[in-house]
């Protein structure tokens, strides 16, 4: 059966005026996870990404760890997040009273986006967004069985952002859309999630792993942002 190992970018620059790019910390752990699968012999038939700077940064990183000629990756935009940014914005708009504070920190963040993203997934959040939740489900559920359909019998390494995983997770288990949600706000930075699949079903056999950083000495590298 053919394998496909997911993974989430790097940590990004939150903060920053420009959030699509790894950070210091980022660049270090998508080397070090390069590392683990160097010394675990582990090769694959195609690295996958989406378009996004902090996705290109991270494959290239893996690759550096590994001790490979970056040749180009596969790209597909299908498999970039969904615009948090503008899913935050339209529910601090819709419900002004639960604006950030004057110094937010990441909590304060993180918990007006699960609400945003339950009220996205209801069709309740109002406001201009550049892309329904149907939309968002149907370019991760076409990304998955176009995979399934071209790759039989192949190792893929797919680097993505913690909505899209959680979204493929939530769909391979049929799980609820508040599913979704859970997944994303706990998924790590370069935690790996491994699926099996052929030309007719995908499973899931392990998610949100950091062998590569749940070691003495990391514990400070381990990020979710």
């Amino acid at each position: 059966m053919s394998e496909i190992y997911f993974v989430r970018h790097g940590q990004a620059s939150f903060g920053s005026s420009n959030y699509d790019q790894l950070s210091e910390l980022g660049h270090e752990q998508a080397r070090l996870l390069g590392e683990y699968f160097r010394e675990r012999d582990m090769l694959f038939d195609h690295i996958i990404t989406g378009d996004m700077v902090r996705h290109r940064e991270t494959a290239e990183g893996i690759c550096a760890g590994m001790g490979l000629n970056e040749q180009g990756f596969e790209v597909y935009p299908e498999l970039n997040e969904f615009d948090f940014h503008s899913v935050l914005r339209a529910y601090i708009t819709q419900f002004p009273e639960h604006a950030l504070p004057e110094k937010p920190v990441p909590l304060d963040f993180f918990r007006r986006l699960k609400q945003g993203i339950l009220l996205w997934s209801a069709g309740e959040l109002e406001g201009e967004l550049p892309e329904t939740w149907a939309s968002f489900e149907q370019r991760l559920a076409a990304f998955r069985e176009g995979v399934q359909q071209r790759h039989a019998g192949q190792r893929l390494l797919v680097v993505s952002s913690g909505g899209a995983i959680a979204m493929l997770v939530r769909q391979l288990l049929q799980a609820p859309e508040s599913t979704m949600v859970d997944l994303n706000l706990q998924t790590r930075n370069t935690a790996v999630t491994h699926c099996r699949f052929n030309n007719h079903s995908m499973r899931l056999s392990s998610f949100n792993n950091i062998s590569h950083l749940d070691r003495p000495g990391r514990e400070s590298m381990i990020t979710y942002t």
